[in-house]
């Protein structure tokens, strides 16, 4: 390459942990392919780490769900100045405000590619109950058909879903939209073998928001109780403050108090927490992509129990892999998990169902690959050999 620009990649993610999480792999691989991988991300104790690996990273003021105006002015002045120092030849947005307002300052700033990576649309464009007012919700769609009319752009989308409602708001990128399952996960840190414990483990792994279904868990778990079950439901997730709807740490305890749930916190071991489940449960009524805890539980062969929801019944395979629930209704969830806790055989047939449709669709190594195929479909960067 004659100029060294066009093969720099600038990943911008609001959140550091979750870029480790969620993209840290792709980020390798575009290095190894040839890339000059930045990224750039709001602070947060995972900076650290992103340094350590090896990565340029740049700071912007960027926060998760605040709509203060002249905050959000800043962060995309501050993406556009980020894009006209290091001149990137392509940015790989992720997540709703990084694309928003990536997107438009990649526009104004001249750079000649984008990647537009929407992991769950949800409320931001959704009509129906729990999504925004009509006025944010009719900015939010503004801002996506703004940020997709980048002259060289991808979306990335993880369920068509989200295919179908960018095409309900006429948000589409310019050169297309390609369908990738998630963020991918290590088979091989995943023991699919039975657990030991004789009494039964359901885990909700997620942050701790009411639209996790956390509070719906915990009643499920009161419910499961009442009945008489044998069984322990655990919460393992660490409390957000940057989200207004988060559970703080005093309502989480107010939640183990009154009995049927447990509250780990913060676990950097999923292979562990999950080798100990006999069932995974996330319950989301979440604006989500395909939920990486489920994508985990099925690495890790454990029957799931989930909503009849974006993303959630996008992840499984219904009655196969996975029980569905109407979201918000901790009776059905009781249900369906007294369904499995009571037949051991079944959860362990629906765990083999996951650990085969996570070999089939959810290697990491084939998620890093489709994503190196769009960077190279839009720059003719990478795999030089």
């Amino acid at each position: 390459m004659t100029n060294p620009s066009a093969s720099r990649l600038l990943i911008v993610v609001n959140d550091p942990a979750f870029f480790l999480s969620h993209r840290l792999p792709v980020a390798v691989a575009a290095r190894e392919a040839g890339w000059q991988v930045h990224i750039a991300t709001a602070a947060g104790d995972a900076v650290g780490t992103i340094a350590e690996a090896g990565f340029p990273h740049h700071p912007i003021p960027l926060s998760r769900s605040g709509v203060h105006p002249l905050a959000e002015l800043r962060s995309l002045f501050a993406l556009w100045r980020l894009f006209r120092r290091i001149r990137p030849g392509l940015v790989h947005l992720v997540t709703a405000k990084p694309v928003l307002y990536g997107g438009i300052a990649a526009r104004l700033a001249g750079v000649p590619a984008a990647v537009f990576a929407v992991s769950g649309l949800g409320f931001l464009v959704a009509d129906g109950p729990g999504g925004r007012s009509a006025l944010t919700r009719g900015f939010g769609r503004f801002l996506y058909r703004l940020a997709f009319r980048h002259r060289r752009g991808v979306a990335i989308i993880q369920h068509e879903t989200d295919r179908q409602r960018l095409d309900g708001i006429n948000a589409r990128a310019t050169r297309g939209t390609r369908c990738i399952p998630g963020s991918g996960v290590d088979l091989d840190a995943f023991d699919p073998s039975a657990p030991q414990d004789t009494t039964p483990l359901v885990v909700l792994p997620a942050r701790m928001l009411r639209t996790k279904g956390v509070e719906v868990f915990a009643e499920a778990g009161r419910i499961l109780r009442a009945r008489g079950m044998n069984v322990r439901c655990a919460l393992v997730g660490q409390v957000d403050t940057g989200n207004p709807d988060g559970l703080d740490e005093a309502a989480l305890r107010a939640l183990e108090d009154q009995g049927g749930v447990e509250w780990w916190g913060f676990s950097d071991d999923m292979p562990a927490v999950l080798g100990r489940a006999a069932i995974v449960c996330l319950p989301s009524f979440y604006g989500e992509g395909i939920p990486k805890t489920l994508i985990d539980a099925a690495a890790a062969g454990r029957a799931v129990v989930t909503t009849d929801w974006p993303g959630c019944r996008d992840a499984v395979v219904p009655n196969e892999s996975a029980l569905l629930v109407p979201p918000r209704d901790a009776t059905a969830l009781a249900d369906a998990l007294e369904l499995l806790i009571a037949d051991p055989d079944r959860r362990q047939a629906m765990g083999r169902r996951g650990r085969q449709l996570a070999e089939e669709r959810y290697g990491i190594e084939s998620v890093v690959a489709a994503h190196l195929a769009v960077y190279r479909e839009l720059c003719s960067v990478g795999d030089r050999s």
